[in-house]
């Protein structure tokens, strides 16, 4: 059923910042047409954040301090520790210290007081902090298992602001960014039983 929508998998091995984009086919409602920002890969897991899938909630809600700021939106990490609060930005270690370095222009978590003192302050928030609930977890050889079966398209750490990631239309670029090999996944109906 799935014969025209294979392929092979790109052979890039994932690392620290790299993305990892889900296949059409996953039905999981955290994976499904996701794009995950790896912030720790080694050799006993992985941990990473589902950049595109944006929930109803805000930062505001939750913090008296940020009431009268532009709203924040929060976004679903993943299913592991789904009742707490994570974010990334592009601030770095000065701004918010023991900040955790991704790459060259992203860093995980870090002194939150900082960072709430940055937004009140009125900093801008968009493109440069992104907040989630829960994380995607990966224990010792199981990311590169789900790789192996084709689950995961892995591309190299990538230039383009994924703190703007929103939506499948950023699942859509990502595919798409990888050229006509994968032009077929986007293609590749949400719900095929309703077609």
């Amino acid at each position: 059923m799935y014969s025209n929508f294979r392929i092979t998998h790109n052979d890039v091995l994932p690392t620290q910042g790299s993305l990892l984009i889900s296949e059409p086919f996953l039905q999981d409602a955290y994976f499904q047409r996701s794009v995950v920002l790896l912030v720790e890969h080694t050799q006993e897991g992985s941990m990473g954040f589902v950049l595109n899938k944006k929930t109803e909630l805000s930062v505001n809600t939750f913090f008296a301090d940020l009431q009268e700021s532009p709203e924040i939106p929060i976004y679903l990490g993943g299913p592991v520790s789904a009742n707490r609060l994570f974010f990334i930005h592009s601030l770095g270690d000065l701004i918010v210290p023991n900040s955790l370095k991704i790459n060259d222009h992203l860093y995980f978590d870090g002194d939150f007081n900082a960072l709430i003192r940055y937004i009140r302050n009125g900093y801008p928030v968009d493109g440069n902090v992104k907040f989630f609930l829960g994380y995607s977890g990966w224990q010792k050889g199981q990311l590169h298992n789900e790789i192996k079966r084709d689950s995961w398209v892995v591309i190299p750490e990538s230039n383009r602001n994924v703190l703007l990631a929103d939506g499948e239309g950023f699942w859509k670029e990502s595919l798409e960014s990888l050229g006509s090999r994968y032009e077929a996944w986007t293609r590749y109906p949400k719900e095929p039983s309703l077609n």
